[in-house]
């Protein structure tokens, strides 16, 4: 919650744009219900969840003139069948919010519930570098995926691409070579910004480091792999950080792990992650007390 309160306009933005995207003109079942006061339970259905997302939901209920009361804190684990929250306002209202409001949270718990095991992993096994995420996110919905990352224990990586210069393949190949890429790319960035090279090979890493790279990322390296050309970079450089990406899964990330390497990062916190299931069902008269 203190993150996303420094983003008070963002959140009202998000939760706009996602609001007129379910409903840009107008909403018929609506007014089956009326705007008679009503109250709704949000029910989390999947066990050992953690709890992500909660301003984001609140944010599209706020939009609507309902309110929520939470019963867990962000970042709690929560077992199924619980109730999570009470929300409470005007029926037409209420159900105005309901599928942005659960698209957010679901989405969000999923994230941080993945990046949660992750870091179970890492610690299990006395690993000390980060878990990390990609800027492989859905479309219009980074600001929740990255901020699920963080309630889940992991790095969000870079935000976007002003926040790191990354030179990846594509990069090195329109500049001719790794060395011309990381001369350019300090020009522009200067003392302020790290330099992370995506490297295929060890001595392409030795070329990176050489021409003041910070950050190497050994790209789709076989553990075995992995470890020998971490190792032999950071001998050689040893204030180098290495980076590992590309094949790495859930039921693999253990087989990555080496006193070598600094980061592991992962598409698949945010690709392909399941979501947490929640629902959220109004209270029938008599039952608000039950």
């Amino acid at each position: 919650h203190l993150i996303c309160r420094d983003w008070p306009i963002s959140l009202t933005r998000l939760a706009r744009e996602w609001l007129a995207e379910d409903t840009p003109n107008f909403d018929p079942a609506g007014v089956c219900v009326g705007s008679e006061e009503v109250e709704a339970k949000l029910l989390c259905k999947t066990p050992h969840t953690v709890l992500a997302g909660s301003p984001f939901f609140t944010a599209v209920f706020t939009e609507v003139g309902c309110t929520v009361d939470w019963m867990y804190q962000e970042g709690a684990v929560i077992d199924a069948v619980t109730v999570t929250a009470v929300v409470r306002g005007p029926a037409r209202c209420l159900l105005l919010g309901e599928r942005p409001a659960l698209n957010c949270l679901s989405r969000a718990s999923g994230i941080a519930t993945r990046c949660s095991q992750l870091q179970l992993t890492a610690k299990s096994a006395g690993w000390h570098g980060e878990v990390a995420g990609t800027r492989k996110t859905t479309p219009g919905f980074r600001l929740v995926e990255k901020y699920a990352m963080l309630v889940g224990g992991t790095s969000m990586h870079r935000q976007d691409l002003s926040g790191m210069v990354m030179l990846k393949d594509n990069h090195v190949w329109a500049s001719g070579s790794i060395t011309e890429a990381v001369k350019v790319a300090r020009s522009v960035c200067g003392f302020s910004s790290k330099i992370e090279v995506e490297c295929r090979s060890t001595a392409e890493g030795r070329e990176a480091a050489s021409a003041g790279a910070d950050i190497v990322m050994l790209d789709n390296f076989q553990p075995q792999e992995l470890h020998v050309a971490a190792r032999d970079l950071k001998n050689e450089f040893p204030s180098l950080q290495i980076e590992a990406s590309g094949g790495v899964t859930p039921e693999n990330v253990a087989s990555y792990f080496s006193s070598h390497v600094d980061i592991i990062s992962l598409g698949c916190i945010t690709q392909g992650c399941p979501v947490s299931d929640f629902s959220l069902k109004v209270q029938k008269p008599g039952e608000k007390n039950k």
